[in-house]
C-alpha cells in the first residue's frame, strides 16, 4: 500500500483564500494525496491573555497575543465549501485538523472522512471523545506525548466507537523547527510495536531526509507543513518546505516505496541478463591435454559464469580431463 502523504499546508495562507488556492495547486502538484488546513474558532481555541509559543514570537509581531494571531487565521464556513471544492477540481483530498467541538462538527457535516486530531489535543477527553464517537478514519499525531498518553488517547478514541484499524497514530516533534537530535525516529516504529496500530510520522525538521528515512522504516503516513514562501509572516513559514522541496520531496518517497519492494531475496529481472558478466566458471589456467589430472596448478576460475560455478571446485579437483583444453577455455 503506498504512502499517504499529506501536504500540510496548515495557516500559512495568512487567512487569504487566494493564497489557500494557491497552496492546493502546489500540493496537487507536487503528487501529495492530501492538502491540510486547519479549522477553528479563535475564541473556542485559546483564552484572550494567552502567550504565544517561542517560535511564534519570533516568526510573528511579539506583541500581538496569541488569540489575534489566530483569529485572523480562521477559515468560516463557506471557505470551507470554497476550498473544497477547488480541492476536487485539482483532484486531490481536502483535509483539515480541528481545534474544537464546532470545528469538529462542522468537518464532520461538510463530510469529512478523514479526522487529523493535533498533538496538543492527545489530552483533551472531550474533543477525543467528539472525534472518536464519529467512527471515520483518523490520524493522530502524537508530539509532546509520553507512550503512556498515547496508550490513553488510543482507547478513549476506540471506546468512543472508532475502529483501531481505522487509526494512524503519527510520531511527531512539536518543535518548529525540530532539531535532528530531538526527531527519535525509533519511537514510531515503538508505537506500532506496543499497540499494533498503523504508524507514520509527522515532521517539523528543516529538510526531507527524516521523512524519506520514516517511510524506508515503515511509515505510512507522512505530514509536512509546506509554504509558498519561508519569509512570509506567520508562525510556521519558516519550518516549511517550499514548492520545489515539496515536490521533491513526494518523488524521493515514491522512489523509495518502489526500492522496498518485497521481502524476498532473489535476483530481479533487471539484473538476471548480468549473472553470467559478472560471475566466474572454472577454466583451463594453461593448456591441458585429455587424461591430465585438473589441479590448482591448472585451473582457475575467471568470467563468465556460463560454465560450471566454482561452488564446484571441491568437485573438479582431481578428476580427470575428459579432452584438450586450451588455456581460458571452459572446463
Amino acid at each position: 500500500m503506498s504512502v499517504f502523504i499529506i501536504a500540510e499546508a496548515g495557516v500559512n495562507h495568512n487567512g487569504s483564500v487566494d493564497l489557500a488556492k494557491q497552496l492546493i495547486d502546489v500540493a496537487a502538484n507536487s503528487g501529495a494525496n492530501a492538502v491540510k488546513f486547519q479549522s477553528f474558532k479563535a475564541e473556542n481555541l485559546v483564552a484572550k491573555n494567552t502567550q504565544k509559543a517561542e517560535y511564534q514570537k519570533q516568526t510573528t509581531n511579539a506583541s500581538e497575543s496569541q488569540f489575534d494571531m489566530l483569529k485572523k487565521l480562521e477559515l468560516d464556513m463557506e471557505t470551507h465549501k470554497e476550498l473544497i471544492a477547488y480541492c476536487q477540481e485539482k483532484d486531490i483530498m481536502f483535509l483539515s485538523t480541528p481545534f474544537d467541538h464546532d470545528s469538529i462538527n462542522l468537518l464532520s457535516d461538510l463530510g469529512m472522512q478523514i479526522f487529523k486530531i493535533a498533538s496538543g489535543e492527545i489530552t483533551n477527553l472531550p474533543y477525543l471523545r467528539h472525534v472518536g464517537s464519529l467512527n471515520k478514519q483518523i490520524v493522530l499525531s502524537t508530539g509532546m506525548s509520553s507512550l503512556k498518553e498515547v496508550e490513553s488517547a488510543l482507547n478513549v478514541l476506540i471506546n468512543s466507537g472508532s475502529l483501531k484499524e481505522n487509526i494512524t497514530v503519527l510520531h511527531a516533534n512539536t518543535m518548529y523547527p525540530t532539531p535532528m537530535e530531538d526527531v527519535n525516529l525509533n519511537a514510531m516504529l515503538t508505537i506500532h510495536k506496543e499497540f499494533d496500530v498503523n504508524v507514520g510520522y509527522s515532521d517539523h525538521t528543516l529538510g526531507i531526509e527524516v521523512d524519506i528515512a520514516a517511510v524506508a522504516m515503515g511509515a505510512s503516513c507522512i505530514e509536512k507543513h509546506f509554504t509558498l514562501d519561508k519569509t512570509m509572516d506567520g508562525p510556521d513559514h519558516k519550518a516549511s518546505l517550499e514548492p520545489k522541496e515539496l515536490k521533491a520531496m513526494v518523488n524521493a518517497i515514491r522512489n523509495i516505496e518502489k526500492a522496498l519492494g518485497s521481502s524476498k531475496k532473489k535476483p530481479s529481472s533487471s539484473e538476471s541478463a548480468n549473472i553470467e558478466i559478472a560471475r566466474k566458471s572454472i577454466i583451463a589456467s594453461q593448456n591441458i591435454k585429455k587424461g591430465d589430472l585438473l589441479t590448482d596448478g591448472n585451473i582457475a576460475t575467471k568470467r563468465p559464469g556460463s560454465g560450471i560455478s566454482p561452488m564446484q571446485w571441491d568437485e573438479v579437483i582431481g578428476t580427470v580431463a575428459s579432452k584438450d583444453y586450451n588455456t581460458d577455455e571452459l572446463i
